[in-house]
């Protein structure tokens, strides 16, 4: 099968798996817990063995506030019961040593809870260096907004900052920092800001991310009416570059009605927004001698990549190489005329371009 010219198949490596192992041990992991009291209070998380430290070493403003009582759940998130505010300065940054020209996820959580026992929901801004990345509001006290960039440090540090807009004081709950391989997710220019990380066809409905992900990226569980569910047992090799959870792939959505096509898309309110696509595949049944599986990925109306005929067991990663320009974007994944049965996705992740064009260092006010 010939390979476009703006489409790359990822295929296993051998590369790859010194990344996998290297990663099992959290090494160059960052994850901060904001506004954890500075001394005796680190501690690994007993849902995703990630090891938090206390911020307090990172940055020195700002202050540490517990959320309200009555918002810590049972089953809330340690790392949401602390948050550092920020009512002094306009802008608060944080200092975080890093690798020159090392690629990183970059994960920021927040989550009101009426710490400051005020009532009202705030809204300021994010910011990567000079840079802003995000505005940042809530719907409601219990509103949890978690953003994701991967980006390329031109420096051997980054700086995070929240910006006081005049419309609440700034706070932060949890800060994280993954390396990646830096073969992966490349763009032709800026940064990537997630829009989605799906596992299609989860039968656990569970969120899934370390141990399970070595890079503990988050992949959310989506199920459309419209489709089935396919599954197996047995382990899937999730050692391309991209590496994605082997408890992703080994399920899939597929759809009811066999003849039908996967049909899904991703928008956003800015029509100028480019995007880059990530489609996982692995087959997770054992193909018979006289059937096959085989389909072609349509963009917008026109082929994408395909044919595709997914390896058993064995995920394979398929993304773009040029941003694609488009508001709303349409997938359809279709069986060619020579397939038995229908097409299946096992996951998808979709990124925004976000263009950072002044300095990475910060003038602090």
């Amino acid at each position: 099968m010939e390979m476009s010219k703006h489409f790359l198949f990822a295929l296993l490596c051998a590369s790859s798996l010194a990344v996998f192992v290297h990663s099992q041990d959290q090494s160059g992991f960052i994850s901060l817990d904001c506004g954890l009291p500075a001394k005796g209070s680190n501690y690994t998380d007993i849902n995703t063995s990630i090891y938090y430290v206390s911020d307090a070493a990172f940055i020195d403003t700002g202050i540490s506030k517990t959320i309200s009582p009555e918002f810590t759940t049972p089953d809330l998130e340690k790392q949401l019961l602390y948050v550092r505010s920020f009512p002094e300065n306009i802008r608060n940054c944080y200092n975080i040593k890093v690798t020159n020209g090392n690629k990183y996820l970059i994960r920021a959580t927040f989550m009101y809870g009426n710490y400051d026992s005020q009532g009202k929901v705030p809204v300021f801004e994010l910011h990567l260096g000079e840079n802003l990345w995000s505005v940042i509001g809530f719907v409601n006290a219990s509103t949890v907004r978690t953003l994701e960039i991967i980006h390329v440090s031109t420096l051997d540090y980054i700086n995070i900052c929240l910006v006081n807009i005049k419309l609440g004081t700034p706070f932060i709950s949890a800060l994280e920092l993954r390396p990646l391989n830096n073969n992966t997710y490349v763009t032709k220019s800026g940064s990537l800001m997630l829009l989605s990380r799906l596992d299609m066809g989860s039968t656990t409905n569970q969120t899934v991310r370390y141990k399970d992900d070595v890079y503990d990226r988050i992949w959310k569980p989506y199920n459309f009416f419209n489709w089935t569910q396919l599954s197996t047992t047995s382990a899937v090799a999730v050692s391309n570059n991209y590496h994605p959870a082997e408890s992703v792939m080994n399920t899939a959505s597929t759809p009811k009605n066999s003849s039908e096509p996967l049909l899904f898309y991703f928008e956003t309110v800015d029509p100028t927004s480019q995007f880059y696509f990530y489609l996982h595949f692995a087959e997770v049944e054992k193909i018979q001698a006289d059937q096959s599986r085989e389909f072609n990925i349509y963009l917008n109306g026109k082929l994408w990549y395909g044919p595709v005929s997914p390896d058993y067991l064995v995920a394979t990663t398929i993304y773009s190489r040029e941003p694609i320009g488009m508001g709303r974007n349409y997938f359809w994944i279709i069986k060619t005329d020579n397939s038995t049965l229908p097409p299946i996705l096992n996951a998808v992740e979709v990124y925004i371009v976000k263009e950072f064009l002044q300095s990475q260092t910060v003038n602090h006010g």
